[in-house]
């Protein structure tokens, strides 16, 4: 697979704008593991690969384990993701798939129990974020594979 296009080349104001993005979602507080495993699972629906390769492998450098990164795609029926945890994989879930059914409000009630008011602003940002990166991968075809984490910060 080529690349189509270095968009962050050709609208660096625009890529800059989205790092800003993603530079408050990293500081907002949440856990960066919660926030891998959101990106994740964003990426995994959006069928992403370039984005599942940075940030599973930004998720390991981190300390998460093979295990739970294996069953992200399948966190209904694995054991070893925290209430907390499941909330942010299933808010991600529909707010991914917002043109679908919306966001259901009990979702929004059960997400409520895990994170405050705040917390879920933060939450959706981090998930709309992704979600655009997502979008630009896929559309300009980056190619996984030469990402590294000890490269990135």
């Amino acid at each position: 697979m080529e690349p189509r296009i270095e968009y962050h080349e050709l609208a660096p104001e625009g890529f800059k704008a989205m790092l800003g993005l993603e530079t408050y979602v990293r500081g907002s507080g949440l856990p960066h593991d919660l926030l891998e495993l959101v990106k994740v699972r964003a990426s995994q629906i959006n069928g992403c690969a370039y984005c599942l390769d940075m940030h599973t492998k930004d998720a390991r450098a981190a300390g998460e384990t093979e295990q739970r990164l294996y069953a992200v795609a399948a966190w209904h029926e694995a054991p070893f993701f925290s209430e907390r945890e499941r909330a942010a994989l299933s808010w991600t879930e529909e707010v991914t798939r917002v043109g679908e059914s919306g966001v259901p409000d009990e979702l929004y009630e059960e997400v409520r129990q895990q994170f405050n008011e705040k917390e879920l602003v933060d939450l959706t940002l981090a998930i709309v974020t992704i979600n655009g990166w997502n979008r630009l991968a896929i559309a300009f075809r980056a190619v996984p594979g030469s990402y590294r984490p000890d490269l990135a910060r």
